[in-house]
Parts: C-alpha cells; structure tokens; sequence
C-alpha cells in the first residue's frame, strides 16, 4: 500500500524531502481519483503529519490544503492553530473555517494574525466587527481598505472611536464615499484637535486661542459635512452631535446661515425632543408661538427665539440661488440678519452680536478670496486669447 510504504519512509528523509512528500500526498488527496480506503489512509497520514517536528511540513500541508472546500477539516482547524507563519495561510484563505471560528481567533491571535484574517476574501460582517472591536490597529486597516470587506456603520464607528487619532486609519476612512456622515465629523473632530494640541504645544499660539480657532473650523467643517449630502437623512449627524456634546446654538446657527435648512430643523427636532415633521411646519409657518414653544422645549437661551427669527427673516428675502444649502456661510444672508438683529430691540444680544460679526467677517474673506481666484482666472483665459 503505497501510504503505508510513504509512512515508513518518512520516519528517516529529511525535513525538506518530508515537507515536498507531504505537499504532494495533500495533492493527490484532493486531485487524484482515490479509493475510499486509500483516501481514509492519506487523510490519517495528514493528521499524523500535524506532529511532525519540522514547520517545513506543516507548512507544505498548509499550502496545498488552505484554499480547498474539499480539504479535511481535522487538518486544517489543526493548522489554523499551529505556528504564526503556518496559521496565516489557512486563516486568509481557507473556506472551511465559519464566521464563528475566524470570529474566537480574532480575539485570541496577535495583531498579525488579525491583519491576516482581515484580508479575506470576502470578509464577512460578524468578522469585520470583531476585528473592528478588539483588532489591532493594522488589522482595522486592512480591513476598512479591502473591497471585500462588509464592514458596517456601527464597525466603523467603533474603529473611529479606538483608532481615528492614527493618520493612515483617518485617511482611509475619509476616503471611503460612504462613510457615515457622524463618523466623518467624529473623525473631522479627532483631527482639530490633534492640530490644536500641536500648534498650542509648540507655542505658536495660546492654548484658549488655539482651542478657539479648533472649534470654529470643526463646526465649519461640520456643515460642510452635513451638505455632503443634501438628499439623505441627517438626524443620525445631529444625534451624534447632540450625544458628543457638539450641538450649540452657535453651530444650529451657522447651519442655517449656510444655507441649511434641513439641518437646522433636525437639530431643533432633536433637542426639543419634537417629530422632525411638527418641527418642519411650524419652522415654515408665520405663527410665532409655535415657533417659540420649541425653541424652549429645546432649552435654547431666550434671545436665539427672536434671534433667530431674524436669521429665518433674512433668508426669506434671498433671492433664488443666493441660499442653496451649499455648506459655507452666505455673505449676504448673515450682513443681512446681523443688521436686523442690530436694528431689533432685544435684551441680551450681545454674545449673538458678537458671533454674527464673526460670521460676517469669515462670510467676507471666503467671498475674496473666491473672487480674487475668478479674476486670476479669468485673467488667464484673456491671456491665452491674446496669445
């Protein structure tokens, strides 16, 4: 019997003359027209190779067998457990393991071993989210970078939560189009503040301003991230921001100068506690007590009641295209409601004053400089024609 004369011969070849044996005998026993007796013989005789001292062996076995539905599953849930470089190959590749398995060995394997797992093909959701709860940083990545990879909202969430202060894993994540837009923001914030850490650490200015100047541009870019995307739902957005602390009068604020509308309603909706729709009609609506009603349910200060009403005021009398929900303050709008709310007699204004004119100045240089960068180009076009 030829597996009987292979086992004997075995006990005195080398390691590397046993381990080319062995990859072969894994070979026939998925490639060959065996009896049912000799196939029963091969499948012992990989069993009995899993003790062989040389990872030479082990590996050829593992080499031959880890990408076939057909191979025995004794040896290769033995292999998935043996030595690192051994394990690997069966754990990227091999069909036989369930979601469940690939799940316990994400929580007991080392970081290497979970990058390894993270770049099978497909990469499942149970798995992804294991590796997205206790993986290594490396494993994170090559999973959230994998096309194949079915990664979900609340995996990724998570990996921002432990891991969105590392620059390669916040450049990836920021790439993907579909990134949740709560996720972006959370990501967005952990980078302010990475920045503001850096400039107050190396004294390029005070901290208070530092922090200050983080702020503004995270809220900015907080409603540029809310525009992203003007047709999808953005109360999970709002809710995040609400959750994390985020969601000030300044900031509802700066949504509705900037044109968004539907932001500003969520977030009203979400303080007030208020169905989005109730919300919406009494925003449309000419009635004021409705209106004033949710601004206190929403425990906004006083003076935002009135003041925002001006804001909402101001924004009726724009003209068509001038406040279309593009994510960055509108020049016009804000002059305008700053001179309203300069004009109206309110107790208590001054902080909103205060933030208008910053607006106002912001809303200022944006507009030069996009206009300084037209008459550049403009003025190349008339270049080119002269030339």
């Amino acid at each position: 019997m030829i597996i009987r004369r292979f086992l004997r011969w075995i006990r005195t070849a080398s390691p590397r003359a046993r381990a080319a044996a062995s990859g072969e005998l894994a070979r026939a026993y998925l490639n060959c027209d065996l009896s049912p007796d000799d196939r029963d013989a091969a499948e012992n005789a990989m069993i009995a190779l899993l003790d062989d001292p040389s990872p030479l062996v082990r590996r050829a076995l593992a080499e031959a067998l880890a990408a076939s539905p057909d191979a025995p599953r004794a040896v290769v849930q033995a292999l998935a457990s043996d030595h690192r470089d051994i394990a690997a190959v069966v754990l990227a590749r091999s069909p036989l393991l369930i979601d469940a398995e690939l799940v316990d060995f994400v929580a007991t394997c080392d970081g290497a071993l979970q990058a390894t797992i993270a770049t099978r093909a497909p990469l499942r959701r149970a798995v992804a989210a294991a590796i997205a709860e206790v993986g290594s940083a490396e494993a994170c990545l090559v999973a959230i970078e994998s096309p194949c990879a079915d990664v979900n909202p609340s995996s990724i969430a998570r990996i921002v939560d432990r891991f969105g202060h590392l620059g390669a894993i916040r450049e990836a994540l920021l790439a993907h189009p579909d990134l949740p837009l709560a996720a972006r923001q959370s990501l967005v914030r952990q980078l302010s503040s990475a920045l503001v850490n850096f400039v107050a650490d190396r004294n390029w200015l005070a901290r208070d301003r530092a922090e200050e100047a983080g702020r503004e541009a995270c809220e900015k870019a907080t409603v540029t991230i809310a525009a992203l995307r003007p047709h999808h739902d953005v109360r999970p957005l709002v809710h995040h921001l609400r959750a994390s602390g985020q969601l000030t009068a300044g900031l509802i604020l700066r949504a509705l100068l900037s044109g968004n509308i539907a932001m500003f309603e969520s977030a009203l909706a979400e303080l007030a506690e208020l169905p989005l729709r109730r919300v919406q009609a009494l925003v449309r609506d000419s009635d004021s007590r409705g209106l004033r009603a949710v601004f206190d349910k929403a425990g906004l200060p006083a003076s935002t009641d009135v003041a925002f009403r001006e804001v909402l005021t101001a924004t009726g009398e724009a003209h068509d295209g001038e406040f279309n929900g593009e994510g960055r303050l509108k020049r016009r709008i804000v002059e305008r409601a700053l001179m309203r709310c300069e004009r109206s007699d309110i107790s208590d204004l001054d902080p909103l004053l205060i933030l208008l004119r910053r607006f106002a100045t912001e809303a200022a240089r944006e507009d030069a400089r996009t206009n300084c960068e037209r008459l550049l180009a403009d003025d190349g076009t008339e270049r080119g024609r002269a030339a």
